[in-house]
């Protein structure tokens, strides 16, 4: 065997990077690597094609082992996260049963979500009736002016109970920032309100009772370093205020629960976690704390919003289970998985049962939860780490520059960055250069929705509470609304364009140039029909006219176009909308014969389909 093994690498001897890049270039020939390998990123940096143990070498990221600071590898020598599944609490009671029912079916963490108003000892025993504190994660949410009540409640439920405290473990969020964020009012006196929670937290040792939530940055569309930045000025705007106002590091460290969301971006999101605690465990130890583990950061992690999808809705399951595995990889500590049908109606049994199974399977098919950090080492996922810590850290020290992270939330600076960053990605989405399957791209040309819609999801904070505007507000807007409204426009309007498929000439081209102006028209909801070919522009125009199509879309090759196009748009005379599929170089000359109409990759796909239904009376 060790003769074997000697020939086998005799035969492929090392080669350097300088000889690897000589390759490349001579494949190449001639056109500029940056420009056709390197991939600039929406995140602020560039990702090479490959990477080599070189590209490692020194990187702190990589001395360090799972449990040890500064935990990029984790914060625990396992990766056993806690599999959580929240709930609306409208009635105590029946929120119990289901309580206790999901405990039977791999939940190991329970979300309670209450309105102020439910806050009382009497609902919060009925709601924990027959559940074990100290053997199940319990998490809260109300709103803010109830957080420190519900605490107290809560201790004095538990001591009812004979709960021994210190093994009690969950969280009560108390966001302080929710209010500027979500409604767009100031957050009066929240460093009080906040320094009155964390006063009331010491009867739950193990709860965590202030709340990072850069989920609702993530469901508002933010780039990943975005919403690491942010939550890192978050984090550590909590931490200063309440330690100038007389509490210790230890004492408010370790209280902040941050909870993430998780974005489609399957690699970006692993290195995001990992770079996360990272560099939480560097700002923590800059104010010296007592004991290194107050400097762990505690992770919930929850499938991205703002890519969730009504039409073709089964494809969100994908999208959540990379998300999930991202996380799963990274180490956090708990992950909840959004029901695909969130985005349009109350989640029911069998999508919360997806949902729940989505991450037993990682754990008890996959076995993702018996290994720590298995990501380490990779080439790639180390430099993007590295990568995401540098541009998320230059985003952390701005914030502090400008006064801190509430100082910019107040002025609305955060705001108006993340509705940009939505707006470029929703605008990405237009022009397919990022691709929601099924709604911008691959459509099903045979769904509607509009049946299926029961409620409205996009955004808020649920907890009832108004503000008054008076600076910007996260703008929540999924990726696909646009593209939802514009295709229920058309599902409404009563009426189903026909888009006819002149395809003639060049087989190959033909072919191509059908399928995408089919998916590109599906978009819209318009009824596309295609066709195996024409021997002349006489008989498509013919065929279609037959077919009464409101658009035709001539299907050829670029050299044939500057007879086609011609031809068929004189024998259409302007009874229906004639399309040219592609960008040919006759353009121009086209154009200058009135034929206006070009649908190709360079095209705002929303926009074009926008102006068609405007044409076609679809408002």
């Amino acid at each position: 065997m060790a003769d074997l093994k000697e020939k086998l690498f005799s035969e492929f001897p090392p080669l350097s990077t300088e000889e690897w890049m000589a390759k490349i270039t001579a494949d190449l020939k001639g056109a500029p690597f940056e420009k056709k390998l390197v991939w600039r990123t929406s995140e602020g940096f560039n990702v090479n094609p490959f990477y080599r143990a070189e590209d490692i070498e020194g990187m702190k990221t990589t001395v360090s082992l799972p449990g040890e600071f500064p935990y990029v590898r984790g914060t625990r020598k396992d990766n056993d996260w806690k599999v959580r599944q929240n709930m609306d609490v409208t009635d105590a009671k029946a929120a119990n049963k289901k309580a206790l029912d999901l405990l039977q079916k791999g939940i190991t963490s329970l979300g309670f979500h209450l309105k102020g108003e439910d806050v009382s000892l009497a609902n919060v025993a009925m709601l924990l009736e027959g559940i074990y504190p100290e053997a199940v994660e319990l998490n809260f949410k109300t709103c803010n002016r109830k957080a420190e009540e519900l605490i107290g409640i809560l201790g004095d439920y538990l001591k009812s109970r004979g709960a021994d405290p210190d093994k009690c473990f969950g969280s009560v969020s108390y966001n302080p920032f929710k209010k500027p964020l979500i409604k767009g009012c100031e957050a009066d006196n929240w460093v009080e309100q906040a320094a009155a929670v964390l006063k009331a937290g010491k009867a739950l040792p193990s709860y965590q009772v202030l709340a990072v939530d850069a989920c609702c940055l993530s469901d508002a569309g933010s780039y990943i370093t975005q919403e690491l930045g942010y939550a890192l000025a978050w984090g550590n705007e909590i931490l200063a205020r309440l330690t100038d106002a007389g509490f210790s590091v230890d004492e408010v460290a370790g209280k902040i629960k941050f909870n993430f969301g998780i974005s489609s971006n399957y690699f970006m999101e692993i290195a995001k976690f990992r770079a996360a605690r990272w560099l939480w465990a560097e700002i923590v130890a800059a104010y010296h704390p007592a004991c290194d583990s107050v400097s762990k950061m505690v992770v919930q992690a929850q499938t991205s919003n703002w890519n969730m999808t009504i039409y073709d809705a089964h494809v969100n399951l994908l999208r959540t289970q990379t998300e999930t595995m991202s996380a799963a990889i990274a180490g956090v500590d708990s992950i909840t998985v959004v029901p695909f049908n969130e985005a349009y109606e109350t989640p029911d049994d069998f999508s919360e049962r997806i949902a729940r199974n989505q991450q037993l399977l990682l754990k008890e098919e996959c076995h993702f939860d018996k290994v720590a950090d298995p990501s380490a080492g990779s080439y790639y996922i180390e430099v993007l780490t590295s990568s995401l810590a540098d541009v998320a850290w230059k985003l952390f020290l701005e914030v502090e520059d400008r006064g801190g992270f509430y100082a910019a939330v107040k002025v609305g600076d955060v705001q108006r960055a993340v509705n940009a960053s939505s707006a470029a990605r929703r605008k990405a989405v237009a022009t397919r250069r990022e691709i929601l399957l099924g709604t911008n791209q691959y459509p099903n040309f045979t769904e509607t929705a509009a049946s299926k819609i029961k409620s409205d999801t996009e955004g808020g904070c649920g907890c009832g509470c108004e503000g008054d505007g008076a600076i910007p507000a996260l703008d929540f807007s999924r990726g696909a609304s646009e593209f939802e409204a514009l295709r229920l426009a058309t599902e409404k309007s009563g009426k189903t364009p026909k888009v006819f498929m002149l395809t003639i000439g060049n087989l190959a081209m033909r072919l191509a140039r059908s399928q995408f102006s089919s998916n590109f028209f599906g978009c819209a909801g318009y009824k596309v029909i295609d066709n195996l070919g024409f021997e002349t522009v006489e008989a498509g125009i013919e065929a279609a006219l037959k077919a009464e199509a409101e658009i035709i879309v001539l299907c050829s090759s670029d050299d044939e176009y500057a007879l086609l196009a011609p031809a068929a748009y004189k024998v259409l005379a302007g009874r229906a909308a004639f399309v040219v599929a592609g960008a040919p170089e006759c353009m121009d000359s086209l154009k200058a014969q009135g034929i206006t109409e070009f649908v190709n990759v360079r095209s705002n796909v929303l926009e074009t389909l926008k102006a068609f239904n405007a044409k076609l009376g679809i408002a």
